[in-house]
């Protein structure tokens, strides 16, 4: 996920200096300041329409053209590509800065849209989890609206909505994630048909504590990177890597062994209860993680298309399948329905709000 999750996406990798070698050499400066004086100053054929839809100058357009002669050059004489302004040099497909991210990222938004429908059919209403998940889902859509607009065009706005949006899925993540795992939904209200009240969930309090804590945090992120004369990438990837590891922290807790459980995963279920399927969870951090990897292993991109940013997009867009499988199945799941009492004289059924009132079938057959 970019989330993700999701969602969740747990490394925002991005270039850590405004400039780069390709840019600071004297042969990059001469050919700018040419093309600059002959199409800027003089005049010349005005940028094509998709170039002046994405906001592309005449300036940048010379630093463009530039970038890829001395590219093309350094390739010629078996010289190393350089980077350019902390970016490896991209052939642009109408007016997208990197179009291979900007088409992994989309690839990325259809997974959670397709995810966002499959809560929506699987998961009933009545669920306390629903409408965290179904949040999540947005939060992380808009991440990847952002990360296809900020890839298609490196501006300031954009890049700060773009980390911006990816900061608020990976902390989201966190927030359900904790709620999950600790029961700090509300629980349902007791009622005539209803024998006992979720027994995990705890007062509202500490569901209200939670929710402020990541809201003071998000906003006092955002508030510190925006008042800054620069923005501190630094941070910024400090932040999102302790965010993402607490997250996966807590789902490699939950899928440990039935032996070493530290919490009760279902709230109508012993401690001890683990279904076979709670195995998916380490596996989507193992998975998460191989695939923030590849931002670990930076190289040219291929054909000028291909980096390993674009194949991190690629790798997480599965993964979000995965995962929005994991959440339908871990929802639909009998523990998180009460169970029946044996008592004398009969059996009584605790009824969750918004389940059918109808006995179970065995029982119907008596009638």
């Amino acid at each position: 996920m970019r989330a993700s999750p999701g969602y969740v996406v747990l490394l925002l990798l991005p270039s850590l200096a405004w400039a780069s070698s390709g840019d600071r050499s004297k042969e990059y400066h001469d050919c700018n300041g040419a093309c600059q004086s002959k199409l800027c100053i003089e005049g010349a054929t005005p940028l094509s329409l998709p170039l002046r839809l994405t906001r592309w100058t005449c300036v940048d357009e010379c630093k463009y053209s530039c970038m890829h002669q001395l590219t093309d050059d350094a390739i010629a004489n078996h010289r190393p590509v350089e980077q350019y302004y902390g970016k490896w040099p991209f052939w642009r497909f109408a007016g997208m800065q990197e179009p291979a991210s900007v088409a992994f990222s989309l690839l990325n938004l259809w997974a959670h849209a397709r995810g966002t429908r499959k809560i929506q059919r699987y998961v009933r209403e009545s669920h306390p989890m629903r409408r965290y998940y179904l949040y999540w889902s947005l939060v992380s859509i808009n991440a990847w609206v952002w990360s296809s607009v900020f890839h298609t065009r490196d501006l300031p706005l954009t890049e700060k909505l773009d980390y911006f949006s990816a900061a608020l899925a990976i902390l989201y993540a966190l927030y359900i994630i904790v709620i999950r795992v600790f029961h700090l939904y509300p629980s349902e209200p007791r009622n005539r048909l209803t024998l006992t009240s979720n027994p995990e969930s705890p007062h509202p309090i500490a569901h209200l504590v939670w929710k402020w804590t990541c809201v003071l945090a998000f906003l006092g992120h955002v508030t510190y990177l925006s008042i800054l004369p620069r923005f501190d990438y630094t941070y910024n990837i400090i932040f999102n890597l302790v965010v993402g590891m607490a997250h996966n922290l807590l789902w490699l807790l939950y899928s440990m062994p039935a032996i070493l459980s530290t919490f009760r995963r279902f709230p109508y279920r012993e401690r001890s209860y683990r279904p076979s399927f709670t195995g998916k969870a380490a596996v989507f951090v193992i998975f998460t993680t191989a695939a923030t990897g590849l931002e670990l292993f930076d190289f040219p991109p291929w054909g000028r298309v291909i980096d390993a940013h674009s194949l991190w997009h690629l790798a997480t867009a599965p993964i979000a399948l995965f995962w929005y499988n994991f959440l339908v199945q871990d929802a639909r799941d009998d523990g998180w329905r009460p169970q029946k009492l044996e008592m004398a004289g009969g059996s009584f059924w605790r009824i969750t709000c918004g389940e059918s009132l109808q006995p179970p079938a065995a029982l119907r057959r008596l009638r």
